[in-house]
């Protein structure tokens, strides 16, 4: 059956234009405000010019309310942009794109939000709330979120609102601190999330890489055995995906421990695991916190990772990750399929 949309294509092309162009609008809108309209402008690379006519039109149809700090959506805003978001991804072509990356490398499910996060920072935040959607979905009566570092898991973190089920949430850290920016850390967005849904949460003080000695030490500390016994229960984790040299410059990795990586075409690394192209570990540092083999007991396995830079780390990690769900962007998931 011929869609409707394939229908408007071809005999109100115009029409799909500039409803693409108001949703794209509104979907700014809501992950910026309080916006003001340069900002606005600057970050959609349209004039101020053609932008004033559309936003003054969105404000007749009691879309967005303009104040003194910027625009927002209005409660109707938000229900319209929620209700355009499926109809979008057709019109768009996100659809056919999931399904061809799902098929790709066959995994669970697949997401795919709009932009491309290495051109807009902004598109993290798109990622974030379509994780945070997804967290809500999968959530039962008990459940405890494990949850890494790192800036996507940040936007995670800053997309983050409530359950209106009232559902118990403990979030806990998957690992120790990796010694980056503390914001950024697997503690600090666990407490994070866990203020912004309304939960609860425990904090591992540890650092993420240790030596034997100090791991068998760690270890035996009850209060730290307590936290790990809940990370190694989790119903739910939720991780990045990182570029295997990146990460280990942010580890501060030995020189020779890099050049074993560099040698053994290392590409991917989660969970401090590092992964060559056909998703064989090629090399692992000590860490505290959960364990590849973990995840085969967990339920939902949820990672988050964009960029067109990080479509090789995604594909060589998804390669030993079938039942895991990932949450994408368009310059990702577009260099994947046309890999």
């Amino acid at each position: 059956m011929v869609s409707i949309f394939d229908v408007q294509r071809k005999l109100f092309p115009d029409v799909l234009i500039v409803m693409q162009k108001r949703y794209e609008i509104l979907k700014y809108i809501r992950l910026m405000e309080p916006i003001g309209r340069r900002s606005l402008s600057t970050s959609l690379g349209q004039s101020e010019r053609i932008l004033r006519s559309e936003v003054q039109f969105l404000k007749e149809q009691n879309l967005i309310d303009i104040g003194t700090a910027g625009m927002s959506l209005t409660k109707d805003g938000a229900e319209l942009l929620f209700q355009l978001e499926e109809i979008m991804k057709e019109v768009s072509g996100l659809k056919v794109l999931e399904t061809k990356l799902k098929e790709k490398l066959k995994i669970r499910d697949v997401i795919v939000v709009s932009g491309d996060s290495d051109i807009s920072p902004w598109v993290k935040k798109e990622m974030g709330r379509a994780t945070v959607a997804r967290i809500k979905e999968s959530l039962s009566g008990k459940n405890i979120v494990a949850v890494t570092g790192g800036t996507t898991l940040a936007a995670v973190a800053e997309m983050m609102t409530p359950d209106l089920k009232n559902r118990e949430m403990l979030f806990v850290p998957a690992r120790g601190g990796l010694g980056e920016h503390v914001e950024n850390q697997a503690n600090t967005i666990c407490a994070k999330m866990a203020e912004k849904a309304m939960g609860n949460y425990r904090l591992l003080h540890v650092p993420d890489v240790v030596s034997l000695e100090a791991y068998q030490s760690f270890v035996m500390e009850p209060s730290i055995q307590e936290v790990i016994n809940l990370i190694k229960s989790s119903s739910m984790v939720v991780h990045g995906i990182g570029d295997a040299i990146t990460m280990a410059e942010r580890r501060k990795t030995s020189p020779q421990d890099v050049e074993k990586i560099l040698n053994a075409h290392g590409v991917a690394e989660a969970f401090g695991y590092y992964f060559n192209q056909e998703g064989i570990v090629v090399h692992k540092v000590r860490t505290i916190g959960i364990q590849l083999e973990h995840l085969k007991q967990i339920d939902n396995v949820i990672a988050v990772a964009g960029g067109s830079s990080k479509a090789q780390a995604i594909e060589a990690y998804m390669q030993q990750a079938h039942d895991s769900i990932l949450i994408t962007d368009e310059g990702a998931a577009k260099q994947l399929v046309r890999e």
